[in-house]
This record gives structure tokens, sequence and C-alpha cells, in this order.
């Protein structure tokens, strides 16, 4: 019921949030833009006379932390582990941000242009044959000191109920394409797609070295029958974020063909180095 509540508080504090982190949200269709603040604030239009009937709104609280203070220092320790024994919590006060289903030869470059910018590593969860094809976005992840994540050669949400040699290979084959493009990366974790955990999936990729990582906040920016696109979606990522983000918090998006994922983060990202420690999963 609080958190409800929450979400309905920061959805009317949207426009003050985006006026504050001095960003501008373009059509539906289009990223939405970083834009430095105006020295001088545009003439605004008259408005219009009120009658009788309207009442005075009141103004849209602000963007400040008192707001998220309600939330514990990290998460409790039952929410450290997610479905099958996976890791839902970073396992200190640091979040981390997870981009999945890439690279993508257009989106992955934005997404790393505006982590370097912000100066903030994250974990890419990348699907094998896209290594594959795009080795060169794989070396430059790994060079920018971000980590890796195996998320499966092609996105299979049943690989789970598959056999042991299929659900081994699979898991190889990734990490093998991730290896040719970059020999000396560690893979330290791997994400079911679909978060479709289980705890013999999560010993396998154990037995290959790897930690299974689910997520503490997951922004549904694949969901356009929901949500939208857009600014529809981009206003969604952006209050999901604000309403949920807590220290020790695994935030999950990604990367692939998510144009409104790019222009949600370009708000958040300062607002996240604000008020939380960014960093990659550990290595």
């Amino acid at each position: 019921m609080f958190r409800s509540f929450r979400r309905k508080v920061l959805a009317a504090a949207i426009p003050a949030t985006l006026v504050i982190l001095g960003l501008t949200a373009c059509s539906a269709g289009t990223v939405v833009s970083e834009n430095p603040l105006p020295t001088r604030a545009p003439a605004s239009p008259k408005p219009k006379p009120r009658t009788k009937a309207t009442p005075t709104p009141t103004p849209s609280p602000s963007l400040t932390r008192p707001a998220m203070t309600v939330q514990p220092a990290r998460l409790p320790q039952a929410w450290g582990l997610g479905p099958g024994g996976s890791l839902r919590a970073t396992g200190d006060s640091s979040v981390a941000l997870t981009f999945d289903d890439g690279p993508d030869p257009k989106y992955t470059p934005l997404m790393l242009d505006l982590l370097k910018k912000h100066k903030v590593k994250a974990t890419f969860c990348v699907i094998g044959w896209r290594a594959r094809d795009y080795p060169g976005l794989i070396k430059r992840i790994v060079a920018e000191g971000h980590t890796l994540c195996n998320h499966t050669w092609d996105h299979n949400v049943t690989l789970g109920t598959e056999t042991d040699a299929v659900i081994l290979k699979d898991l190889q084959d990734t990490n093998d394409a991730i290896h040719r493009a970059a020999p000396r990366s560690e893979i330290e974790y791997f994400r079911a797609p679909g978060g479709k955990f289980n705890p013999h999936l999560v010993g396998l990729a154990k037995s290959l070295g790897m930690r299974s990582v689910y997520w503490t906040i997951d922004t549904r920016d694949w969901d356009k029958r929901q949500f939208g696109i857009g600014e529809q979606m981009v206003y969604h990522i952006v209050l999901t974020v604000l309403a949920e983000a807590r220290r020790g918090a695994i935030v999950l998006a990604h990367d692939l063909r998510k144009p409104d994922t790019l222009g949600a983060f370009r708000m958040v990202l300062p607002w996240l180095k604000r008020y939380f420690s960014l960093r990659a999963l550990p290595t």
C-alpha cells in the first residue's frame, strides 16, 4: 500500500523532477535528451483564468533525499536471494545497473557513451550469438571497466528445462564467444532469460564458475503493450527507478533496441549518482 502511495506522489513529481535535472522530453518515439539548465527561465504562457470550481493546485514535491529516507540502509537479508537461489541484491550499500540482451550495434555504444560521461560502471548481460557478431562491442565493454554476464546463446527462456548437456553447451558456447572477443575477460555472472531460474540451472551455471544474478528493480522497459513508447515509456522507467531505488538494489534494464531506456537513464543517472554508490557487479 505504501509503495503504491509513494509511486503516486512521485508520479506527480515527475514534471518538477525533469526541471530540477535540467532535462526535457521529446515527442513520442524519440529519445529524451539531456539539456543544460537555462541561465534565464523562458517566459511562461499566460495562465488560463480559473473558475471557482477549479481548486488551486499544490506544488509538486521536489526530488529530494528525504522522500527516500523511509527505505532501509540496505536490502533486508531475505531479499538477497531470488528464484533458484540466484543473487537478488549486491550484498552491500552499492546499486548495480544491469543491461540485458545486447550487444546492440546502435544502442549499446550510446549507453556506453552515457555511462562513460557519468563515470559509472555497469554489468552487461550479453547474448552469445550477438557477442560472436559484434566482438568490438564486447572489447569496448571490457576495456571501459564494465562487467560481463552470460545471458545464454539465443535468449532461450526454457533453457532451464533442457538436459544438462544442452544447458552446459549453451552456456559454454556463450562464454567461448565472449572470450574470442575479449580473451582475458572475467565472466562471473549468469542471468537466465526472463529470470527463469531453478536450483538445477543455478547449480550448472555455478559449475562453470558463474553466479546466477536476478534483480531487485525491474524497469519492464520491454513491455510496450502496457507502458507504450516514447515519453510514456521514458516516464514509466524514470518513475520505477525513483520509486524503488534503494541501497543494495540490482536494476534490470535493456540495451537492445531500447531508445526509451537510453532516454530514461539520461534523466535518472545524475540523481542515482547523487544518492547512491553505483558500480558494476564485482569480479
